[in-house]
């Protein structure tokens, strides 16, 4: 009993610091500090089982990435953070986390996180973030290069493929659109040259 009243007294003072800073830092806004702390935690300790999981394989570290490699596992991690953040098919993922808003963008949606202040806000906000998933996305890639360079590098080739296929499905719809269509390259030179005569009308006049 008395150990745990020490504890208390000790720690009064930091969870009083801990409550300034956060009322300070919030200015009054719901913003899910002690869900960030948490989910910071549980990356150190996901690094750092990865780190074990590394040594215990016995597999020496590249001392470097090839360019090939990194440009595949760069692009793989876009495409897999996407995917995670903003695809209607991961919405299950998200769903506990958050509300859906509406389509945005070429297959995509757009969510808003449900609850505020708490460790669901902060989970929220990261798997509505591909900017913020990333850097989760990226240490799996890294560990599992590290530990498994083959599978991980098919793996990566397949995400590479399905970036490369969005940037042509766009570019068959700005084709189907009539972006490269001749008559509308016509119809814009032709435009300015009626606009360059009305101009030189106006003048005369």
């Amino acid at each position: 009993m008395a150990i745990a009243e020490e504890v208390q007294r000790i720690g009064a003072p930091v969870r009083r610091w801990a409550q300034t800073q956060r009322h300070e830092y919030s200015q009054g806004e719901p913003r899910p500090l002690a869900g960030d702390l948490g989910a910071m935690g549980v990356y150190l300790g996901l690094v750092a089982a990865g780190a074990a999981a590394v040594r215990a394989s016995g597999r020496e570290l590249p001392d470097r990435i090839p360019p090939g490699d990194a440009v595949l596992l760069a692009v793989a991690t876009f495409r897999l953070a996407r995917r995670i953040a903003k695809d209607p098919v991961t919405a299950p993922l998200r769903a506990p986390f958050t509300a859906f808003q509406g389509p945005s963008g070429h297959a995509e949606v757009a969510e808003e996180v449900r609850e505020h202040g708490g460790a669901k806000h902060a989970i929220g906000e990261l798997l509505t973030c591909p900017f913020c998933l990333a850097q989760w996305v990226a240490t799996g890639l890294v560990f599992g290069y590290a530990t498994a360079p083959r599978a991980t590098r098919l793996a990566a080739f397949t995400m590479t493929l399905v970036a490369g296929s969005d940037v042509l499905q766009f570019v068959y719809d700005a084709i189907q659109n009539g972006a490269l269509h001749p008559s509308q390259a016509a119809g814009v030179d032709a435009s300015g040259e009626d606009d360059d005569l009305s101009g030189r009308h106006a003048e005369q006049d």
